[in-house]
């Protein structure tokens, strides 16, 4: 008998995207078996091996810019821009269980071991660890200490993971890529703390800083890429390159690519955008879906 798996790729807020498209399937009536998830593919994917799908949508639709901003830390003090703490928070508040055995579905999280740049598959134990080394995105959470590893995003080494779907004994694998590139990868845009709705942060940076933050953003000048858009930026060319040489060497059998360039990691507050472009996707290669489904595996 066939078994399916999703691999969710990184993406940060684009990874909303991941429950749109569990939604999508369930109403083509099918029914992944595991899941492997990659950053936020990690807690997306964690949520619904839990069956708490419906309290992470909860949770995310409830994001805005405002409740964000509890979550924001801009001293940088443990090297993120976010305080690690949140994950534990939300995880927390969806009612997810200590345990990735307790879960009700086979579940691989997949992290970046900072010391060695080897890729880490965490498949039992703590969750909240999983995850949370699983979403570590560069300068935006702090690397998380499992095992004695300090660990990063899984992104940076396996950004939709294929493989580990099939380590979990998949013999047919659906892909999910949040960061599908259809034109420029990166255009003019708001500065990060109007994204993040934190402009009144630039009181508390030190004054030339924050002085010279508030001339960029009156400037009429056309305005290149600040700090945080090279950041993002960077991390979205090299892990495109890093996932086009995975698929060529360890391919899904089926790739559904979201359309969410004009969204950065950090809108974790456009929950609705993302997820209807999850459902779409799904959409769009229903028949390609259900033919997977009944194909005797080779």
């Amino acid at each position: 008998m066939s078994r399916l798996g999703l691999a969710l790729g990184s993406g940060g807020a684009r990874g909303w995207c991941h429950i749109g498209v569990l939604r999508a399937l369930d109403q083509l009536g099918l029914k992944p078996e595991v899941v492997a998830g990659c950053s936020m593919g990690a807690l997306v994917g964690a949520a619904w091996a839990a069956g708490k799908l419906d309290a992470l949508e909860d949770w995310a639709r409830s994001m805005t810019q405002t409740r964000m901003l509890k979550y924001v830390d801009l001293r940088f003090e443990n090297g993120g821009l976010l305080r690690g703490g949140t994950v534990r928070d939300l995880m927390a508040e969806v009612g997810l269980p200590e345990r990735i055995e307790d879960l009700d579905h086979p579940f691989l999280a997949v992290a970046t071991d900072i010391a060695t740049g080897h890729e880490v598959w965490i498949r039992e134990g703590d969750l909240f660890d999983a995850v949370r080394a699983s979403i570590s995105i560069p300068a935006v959470f702090c690397p998380h200490l499992v095992n004695g590893k300090w660990l990063l995003d899984g992104g940076l080494i396996n950004p939709v993971p294929s493989s580990a779907c099939r380590a979990l004994g998949a013999d047919r694998i659906v892909s999910v890529n949040p960061n599908g590139k259809f034109g420029h990868l990166w255009e003019p845009g708001r500065p990060m703390l109007e994204q993040i709705g934190a402009t009144e942060w630039l009181d508390k940076l030190p004054s030339v800083v924050g002085e010279q933050m508030r001339e960029m953003m009156k400037s009429d000048t056309p305005k290149g890429p600040d700090i945080f858009e090279v950041m993002s930026t960077s991390i979205d060319i090299m892990t495109e390159f890093v996932r086009k040489a995975r698929s060529a060497s360890d391919p899904a059998h089926l790739e559904l690519e979201a359309d969410l360039n004009h969204m950065s990691v950090l809108e974790l507050y456009r929950a609705q955008e993302a997820i209807d472009e999850g459902a779409r996707i799904v959409e769009a290669q229903a028949d390609a879906l259900r033919q997977l489904a009944t194909d005797t595996p080779s």
